[in-house]
Formats: C-alpha cells, sequence, structure tokens
C-alpha cells in the first residue's frame, strides 16, 4: 500500500508539472491541444515524433517553442536534395597544434549533437543521408570515420512533412518510420484558434514562455513514465490489436485481409503501452486504461499499417483499419 500512496503522489506532481509546461507552451501555440500532448508523450517516452501537415501551421515554432519551456538545446536542419550526412553529423577537419606544429584530425560536431533537433521536410534528403539519422536516432550516436560520437541525452527528432507537394522527395525507409513512436497530424485551426492567431501574429503582441524544465528533469521522469503500471489483460489486448493486422498470421481480422498489405511490428505493441502509460501520467494517474491505449492508437499505428493499393484506390486508409480494429477488438471486460 505505501508503494501505491508514493507512485500517486509522484504521478500527481507530474500530472501538475506538465500542465505548467502546455500552460507556457501556449502563451505562444495558440490550441492544437492533440498535437502539443502527443508532442510531449514522444519527448517523456525518450523517443521521436513525425509531424505530417501542411505549411503555416506551426510546427517549427512548436518546437522551437517547446525546446525553451523544457530547457534543453534545440537545432533546426533544414532538408535538401543536396544535403550530405557530414551536413548533420559534423566532419572532421585537419589543425595544427599550436604546441607542437603537428597537423591532427579535430571532429568538429554538427546540428544533430543537440537535445532536440527538429528535422524540417525530413523526406526532401537523399537515403544516405537519412541512414546516417537513423543511427542519431536509433543508437543516439554519430559515427564519422572509424569513430563513434556519442549524443548528449536527452535527444529526440522531430521532424516534419508535407503531405501534399511530394515533387523532388524521396520515401522515407521503412526501417526509420518505425523509428518514430508517433505520426501526428497536424490539423488546420478552428475558427476562434485562427482569430487569435491573427490577433497575436498581426500586432506587437510578445508573451514569452519561461522555462519550467531542465534536461535532469526530463531524464528523470522518462524512468518515472516506465514504471506506469499496466495490468496483464492490457498487455494482452494491445498484442491483439497489432497482431490483427498482420495479414499473413492467423490473427488478422478479415477487414484487415482485404485491405492491409503489411501490418505493424512489435515496436507498435512497445509504443502503445508506453504511449498510453505517457498519457495516464500526463493526467496524473500512475496506472494505464483502456482509454489511454486507444487514444494513442491512431498515431502509433498510422505508418506502421501499410495498405494496399486496393485500399488506396477505395478512400481506405491507416487510419480506417486503426478505427475498425478498435471497434471489432473487444477490450478487457467485455465480449
Amino acid at each position: 500500500m505505501e508503494n501505491t500512496k508514493i507512485e500517486r503522489r509522484v504521478a500527481e506532481e507530474f500530472g501538475t508539472l506538465i500542465a505548467d509546461v502546455k500552460r507556457e507552451i501556449h502563451k505562444v501555440i495558440v490550441g492544437q491541444e492533440n498535437l502539443v500532448d502527443l508532442t510531449l508523450q514522444c519527448i517523456f517516452c525518450h523517443n521521436h515524433a513525425l509531424l505530417m501537415g501542411v505549411p503555416g501551421l506551426a510546427k517549427t515554432l512548436l518546437v522551437t517553442t517547446i525546446s525553451k519551456v523544457i530547457g534543453v538545446s534545440s537545432q533546426r536542419i533544414q532538408f535538401t536534395p543536396d544535403l550530405m550526412p557530414s551536413d548533420i553529423t559534423g566532419t572532421e577537419i585537419i589543425q595544427e597544434d599550436a604546441e607542437t606544429g603537428r597537423k591532427k584530425f579535430v571532429f568538429v560536431s554538427g546540428p544533430v549533437f543537440a537535445n532536440m533537433v527538429l528535422a524540417d521536410e525530413i523526406n526532401r534528403t537523399p537515403p544516405k543521408t537519412q541512414a546516417a539519422l537513423l543511427e542519431a536516432m536509433q543508437e543516439k550516436q554519430v559515427s564519422v570515420g572509424n569513430k563513434r560520437y556519442p549524443l548528449e541525452l536527452p535527444f529526440f527528432v522531430l521532424a516534419t512533412q508535407n503531405p501534399i507537394e511530394q515533387e523532388g522527395t524521396y520515401n522515407l525507409p521503412e526501417a526509420q518510420l518505425d523509428r518514430f513512436m508517433y505520426m501526428i497530424v497536424v490539423d488546420y485551426p478552428e475558427t476562434q484558434e485562427e482569430v487569435e492567431v491573427l490577433r497575436r501574429t498581426t500586432t506587437n503582441y510578445r508573451d514569452e514562455p519561461a522555462q519550467v524544465l531542465d534536461g535532469k528533469t526530463i531524464l528523470k521522469y522518462q524512468q518515472v513514465v516506465r514504471d506506469v503500471l499496466v495490468r496483464d489483460d492490457l498487455y494482452d489486448y494491445v498484442v491483439r490489436l497489432v497482431q490483427a493486422t498482420r495479414v499473413r498470421t492467423p490473427h488478422a481480422l478479415p477487414y484487415a485481409r482485404e485491405w492491409v498489405a503489411w501490418g505493424a511490428g512489435p515496436r507498435a505493441c512497445q509504443n502503445l503501452i508506453l504511449g498510453a502509460k505517457a498519457r495516464a501520467l500526463f493526467q496524473g494517474r500512475g496506472h494505464i486504461t483502456v482509454e489511454d491505449i486507444r487514444a494513442v492508437a491512431a498515431p502509433v499505428l498510422r505508418h506502421r499499417v501499410i495498405v494496399n493499393y486496393a485500399a488506396v484506390s477505395e478512400g481506405i486508409s491507416s487510419e480506417s483499419v486503426t478505427e475498425h480494429l478498435l471497434k471489432e477488438i473487444p477490450p478487457p471486460g467485455e465480449k
């Protein structure tokens, strides 16, 4: 019982802290509650997010604002077709030692050496550069020559994509897409929110957000997120959800067999649980519920469930498949 009380206290403290973080963010960002929540969940799960939306929806502003509020260093990389791996990781240069006069190689770090990296229009750069970013995302290090350089933690990549203009773009490899915990769709603001955006951006309005967190606190709470309690039947529910998308297994739903080309892998299960844990902790709870899992299902699965050509022709998306799964697969306690 004592452990339960301690966990409840920690969860409530964290819920209050996150409320403070979001309040400071909304001094700059109008509305977009779901976007802010999901992005922060990725950060506290020690993971990465892919933001999908048309230009002008404050994706870049969101990243810079969050970095100020949570007190971490940030860098922005504009991805272009001519971007080279060394442009993001850094490179070795020849430098003369002032004392001995000998020349030696010295590593000059690139913009990926920051706590928060904004990869703007990530799909505009070729595979070789994507591979360098993938190593940083997965291994938290970069390799230059024969040496490996660790990245400072916490480290997370927030990447953006434009869903409309596809000329001069490269499809992200599935292995890299799978490293993003969430694909977050950034939608247009509501009417009143857009009115408020006009008031703020066409006048001399200025409200600087205050720093609420720092890197050490983030690392601490990344561990706390993993301590959130999960019942065994909820683990089973998550596995059943994901297995139902795998069309080459006996667990697949008939709907998935008809419309899905490739289902989600084990990382989808992991991220459903982690996302649910973060969501629960954001609300001051030390345990997850079915609703937490259902709330993060779309951002976890929309880039991991690949629909077939027939589905595309019929206007059926991965989100349609996810909605069907949530309706067809009963949660614990239901039949």
